[in-house]
């Protein structure tokens, strides 16, 4: 049956059927082909899409700025000075004035509301850049870049290590129950992710004949695990004094060489970026300096070593961004 989703917003994974996220899949790896060959592919000259940015990203902003200019669009970027929602102007009347001059609208914010009445009042497609809840646009590339190096996604096993009910642990759980990955949350009960959501992506995943699983034990999570997966263990806008509370908490799911070992033997390190890994950073600086830690959610042991793909996950964030946006507006 054919796709099409022309006019649809990319808010969370749960609004996507597998054959949809499939799709975007199949047309992210023919712009990266398109891309790496350097074949032009201007198909959506003459629109222009808005980036509205209340976080701060290296990563999204790039590969949608890159993504629009590839795909031929006119990008405006606002950063979270530059636009009046929230203070001078509500979201619901930003919404409406944004989308009488873009053809969509990018969001990168705090909160998941926020981002699903941008789309209830712009009427154009809007996309999920990042909120407090799902990552949506990071799925795609994660999803890609495993299929890149297994050569399929059914049956794989991923562990993901750290906060499981941030916004990754949230969407990684998601993408997996709908893409058929066996999906392991190792994390202490206190950082579990939602109960609703975890019993909302069972069943999601038995439809797909694939499991989900929450354990606090490090070997047991993580044995035989095809992916292991962390993230930073306090996001962007939490108050620094949560670094000390976190660290005491999550300290024994750091992603190491003996978490490597106990996984499968081909097994790939990912990470969504940026990562703590040394004290290259002035926070890595001032976290060693504070709780003598010079490397924080995975070591540079790791993050260096063949088995990371971190840096295949961020090119991947271009070519996945390219296809929703495409899809959305063609």
């Amino acid at each position: 049956m054919a796709v099409n989703l022309r006019g649809k917003n990319f808010l969370k994974l749960l609004d996507f059927t597998p054959s949809e996220i499939r799709y975007l899949l199949d047309l992210a790896i023919n712009f990266k082909a398109l891309k790496r060959t350097n074949t032009p592919h201007k198909y959506l000259e003459g629109k222009n899409i808005v980036l509205l940015f209340e976080k701060t990203s290296t990563r999204t902003r790039c590969s949608f700025e890159v993504a629009g200019l590839d795909l031929g669009m006119g990008v405006t970027y606002l950063d979270p000075g530059s636009s009046q929602m929230g203070k001078k102007e509500s979201t619901a009347d930003t919404a409406r004035v944004l989308g009488r001059m873009y053809d969509g609208i990018e969001y990168r914010g705090y909160s998941q509301e926020l981002v699903t009445e941008l789309a209830e009042y712009a009427k154009v497609p809007v996309w999920n850049g990042l909120t407090d809840q799902f990552h949506p646009t990071q799925m795609l590339a994660d999803l890609l870049t495993i299929e890149e190096k297994f050569g399929h996604l059914k049956g794989i096993n991923f562990t993901y290590m750290g906060d499981a009910r941030n916004n990754m642990g949230n969407s990684l759980m998601v993408a997996c129950a709908k893409m058929g990955l066996n999906f392991t949350a190792c994390a202490p009960k206190e950082l579990f992710p939602a109960e609703e959501l975890v019993e909302e992506c069972k069943k999601i995943a038995a439809e797909n004949d694939c499991t989900i699983r929450l354990t606090e034990d490090v070997e047991e999570g993580t044995k035989n695990a095809d992916v292991i997966y962390t993230d930073i263990w306090v996001s962007m806008g939490e108050p620094d004094e949560a670094w000390k509370t976190r660290i005491k908490l999550l300290g024994k799911y750091q992603v190491n060489k003996k978490v490597m070992d106990n996984a499968s033997k081909d097994a790939i390190f990912m990470h969504c970026l940026p990562s703590f890994h040394d004290t290259n950073t002035t926070i890595g600086q001032d976290i060693a300096k504070k709780f003598g830690l010079p490397e924080m959610e995975v070591t540079n042991e790791v993050f260096e070593s063949a088995q990371s793909v971190v840096f295949d996950e961020a090119e991947n964030r271009m070519h996945t961004i390219k296809a929703v946006v495409y899809a959305t507006l063609c």
